[in-house]
């Protein structure tokens, strides 16, 4: 079997619901001198991904999926699609199918992790489906078949943030990820009463999203401790590229250190590593350059007695499956697993695939692992051709 084409179909969803939940969330606000960390965004709330479509000369093609996010991964939709329709995919082009890290490896260039991505997802869905195997086989074997799902909690006022949760909560989500990084006494307090509000058996986690010095990170967890907010993780506390900083954090609290934004492929989960910088390295497939990757970095972990949490990187119901699909393959991870993207819109995918891949979860608060070859779902077109963005004149 020999890959006949790669393709790309750039997609952009207008969002029903903004991702900010209140007026002043994600907004400039000033404190010690600085201005907070705020990531760049359109005017108007959408979210924009690249579907990735692999063909074979025996009629036997893969779905891929890229995020395009400007602000966490550095790539527009403009460019993860030129990158994959003019370089990467031509490369492909005539080649077997089957060494799945090998072709990644052809292609493996510094940049472009999230075209990268795409490809991958396809190859993988693709490879699959070829051999009547679930993606999860393909990586070593399916391990678990529901997967629990966390929700991100855009910064804004602590009642805001209370209220977004248990309105979660109405939908059977059971862990939360609140998005921080202001000033340490006033993101305390936003914690707190998140705790208040959902009460003691819901899992919280924090994300500062870069936006402290290393004693403002030290100061936020111990007044979690004082609060008893009961805090499972904190990610991403100080700068990505201050690992010494990540590390003088470890070594004084006791709440694990995530590492995200320090954490992008294989060689930086080693870094982390050897600087001691973090409890947890996060994993999301779009900066990890697709499945093979991932699966590189949650070995590094293990190996060196780390955990692993599966992080938001937003998309389609593609995207999902791949989440899912690692998820059931992977040795081990802590908490639930973040799907946001389940709260911003639909899946696109066909018929029970979409009912079973949104919300509101079933009771215990889950995704079921889907089913079947390859990434186990198959889009819905007519709802792709309504979001497909128009071809430039």
């Amino acid at each position: 079997m020999i890959i006949k084409s790669v393709t790309t179909t750039p997609i952009r969803i207008p969002l029903t619901c903004f991702f900010y939940n209140s007026e002043n969330a994600g907004t400039k606000q000033e404190w010690n001198g600085r201005l907070s960390r705020v990531t760049p965004k359109r005017p108007s709330p959408i979210l924009e991904y690249v579907l990735v479509h692999i063909e074979t000369d025996e009629g036997i093609s893969g779905i891929g999926e890229a995020p395009a996010d400007i602000g966490f991964f550095g790539q527009t939709m403009e460019a993860i699609q030129v990158a994959i329709d003019d370089y990467l995919g031509p490369q492909l082009v005539g080649r077997e199918p089957w060494d799945i890290p090998a072709l990644m490896n052809h292609i493996d260039y510094r940049e472009n992790s999230c075209a990268k991505s795409g490809i991958d997802l396809a190859l993988h869905d693709l490879v699959g489906k070829a051999k009547g195997v679930s993606v999860a086989e393909l990586l070593g074997g399916a391990k678990r078949t529901r997967i629990p799902v966390a929700i991100e909690i855009a910064g804004g006022s602590p009642d805001d943030m209370a209220a977004e949760c248990v309105r979660y909560m109405q939908k059977n989500v059971k862990a939360f990820k609140p998005k921080i990084g202001s000033i340490p006494a006033q993101d305390a307090d936003r914690l707190r009463a998140i705790r208040d509000a959902v009460g003691p058996d819901i899992s919280i986690r924090a994300d500062a999203n870069r936006g402290y010095s290393p004693a403002e990170a030290i100061e936020l967890c111990r007044l979690a401790e004082q609060y008893e907010v009961g805090l499972e993780l904190l990610e991403q506390p100080c700068e990505a590229w201050d690992l010494p900083g990540m590390a003088e954090v470890r070594r004084a609290v006791n709440i694990p250190i995530e590492a995200d934004e320090s954490c992008f492929g294989p060689h930086d989960a080693e870094a982390v590593v050897r600087a001691g910088a973090a409890d947890v390295l996060n994993i999301k497939i779009g900066k990890a350059g697709g499945l093979a990757n991932a699966m590189q970095i949650a070995a590094i972990a293990e190996d060196a007695g780390l955990e692993c949490v599966l992080g938001t990187g937003f998309g389609t119901g593609v995207k999902i499956a791949a989440k899912l699909q690692l998820a059931a393959a992977i040795k081990d991870f802590t908490g639930a697993v973040e799907f946001t993207e389940l709260g911003l819109h639909g899946p696109l995918l066909q018929g029970d695939q979409d009912e079973r891949l949104s919300l509101p979860l079933d009771e215990d608060g889950c995704l079921p692992v889907p089913e079947g070859p390859g990434l186990g779902v198959e889009l819905d077109e007519e709802k792709v051709r309504d979001v497909t963005r128009p071809s430039q004149p």
